[in-house]
């Protein structure tokens, strides 16, 4: 069904069409486009980058595809520079043998969670090309969120540049397989070693690379994961960093995902507010297809309010759906109410959720005071978010060569 489906956009020229136009709808609130920033002699450069190979005995023994878990095994070779104020700015770039990292107890990292990361991954095509997706969009979204975190920010394209000279070194790490890929962590961190809640005035970016398998490890996510929508618990606030991906927005919901997986759960749908409005779902951005109160489809999901991580996948879903022009897109606030009110009109289809690690995922129950919601998700003929899924993929994989999402890696 979801081949027939993309064959149909195929013929309708609905992809070649995709392929001029879609860059230009963002939700990110940052420049959808190859970004532009000023020379700075303080930024480091790809021209500057040294090469450390790893001798031969320190190579490490790649794992079976079907044996990769996310974030478990790690690939030979990793990417850093250092930050230091007092010496002008930004260092050499290095790329040298994975290698444990050592600071001063003191520093900021450690103490005040001073730092900041993303999550990219790199794709082998059918083609054989290594591709990434979007990645502009991620460095200008991790140089927002190390302003947030009183840490240096950095030219965006030099970091592509270095980090994808790392890929083209690891390549073989690539899994030949498009249910795999590489994943890029790309972090930056505050290493001063002084006490005191400041702006950080020496800092280290480095990036690591992980071939993984799918998120969800050991169960079948196509059949929708189950949620608890608790509303006593809080991923984000207004005025708060909600919207920067930091790693102290992620630990304060471990506990909460312990109770979820304690009550047979898998994730956690996070709620704000007296309302319950709903946020995101797990380390997901989360959709709503539903048939509105005109009697047309409509595709929703929350709007960019502080609380929401400007997600890429979000992006690149709200940009499909629109070129479509098949249905109605909104960004909006749900409410679970009204999540409520359309499952008892019949109106709710689908939910899913949306993010880097797992693509999308669709939502099929959802615990909400002791009720359990059931999800229609997996249920509809056609359903919209296999399209999106089969679309991204068609582009990460290479099946749309040239697409302009796409970076490839010599």
């Amino acid at each position: 069904m979801i081949i027939y489906l993309s064959n149909i956009l195929i013929k309708n020229g609905f992809l070649e069409k995709l392929q001029k136009n879609v860059r230009f709808y963002s939700s990110l609130n940052i420049r959808d486009k190859e970004l532009t920033q000023p020379e700075n002699d303080r930024f480091f450069k790809y021209s500057d980058l040294s090469v450390n190979l790893a001798e031969p005995h320190m190579l490490q023994q790649k794992p079976n595809v079907h044996d990769l878990v996310f974030g478990k095994f790690f690939t030979d070779h990793m990417f850093k520079v250092y930050y230091h104020e007092s010496l002008g700015g930004w260092q050499q770039p290095v790329i040298t043998p994975l290698e444990n990292l050592v600071f001063h107890p003191a520093a900021k990292v450690l103490h005040y969670a001073v730092e900041a990361f993303e999550g990219m991954k790199a794709y082998r095509g059918v083609d054989g090309k290594i591709r990434l997706f979007r990645p502009e969009l991620n460095m200008e979204r991790m140089n927002m969120s190390a302003r947030r975190m009183g840490l240096p920010t950095f030219n965006s394209n030099e970091l592509i540049k270095c980090f994808s000279r790392l890929i083209s070194i690891d390549q073989e790490w690539v899994p030949h397989s498009e249910s795999s890929s590489l994943y890029i962590r790309p972090t930056i961190i505050g290493i001063d070693p002084t006490l005191g809640v400041a702006t950080s005035n020496s800092a280290m970016l480095f990036v690591i690379l992980c071939p993984v398998g799918s998120y969800f490890h050991g169960s079948n996510a196509q059949k929708g994961i189950s949620l608890l929508a608790d509303p006593r618990y809080t991923r984000a606030w207004p005025g708060g960093c909600g919207n920067s991906k930091v790693g102290s927005n992620y630990a304060p919901t471990i506990h909460v995902q312990n109770t979820a997986v304690e009550m047979g759960l898998q994730q956690v749908l996070w709620l704000y507010g007296d309302d319950h409005q709903v946020t995101e779902v797990g380390t997901m951005n989360v959709f709503m297809f539903f048939i509105n109160e005109n009697g047309d489809k409509e595709l929703v999901t929350p709007s960019l309010n502080g609380l929401i991580l400007p997600g890429i996948t979000r992006n690149s879903i709200l940009s499909l759906a629109n070129e479509m022009n098949q249905f109605k897109v909104t960004e909006r606030t749900i409410t679970m109410s009204e999540i409520c009110q359309l499952l008892s009109e019949n109106r709710l289809l689908e939910m899913f959720g949306a993010g880097t690690a797992c693509v999308i995922s669709p939502i099929s129950n959802i615990d909400y005071l002791g009720q359990m919601l059931h999800i229609p998700t997996t249920e509809q003929s056609k359903p919209v978010h296999q399209l999106f899924l089969k679309t991204l993929l068609n582009i990460q994989y290479g099946y749309i060569p040239d697409h302009p999402w796409t970076w490839e890696i010599d």
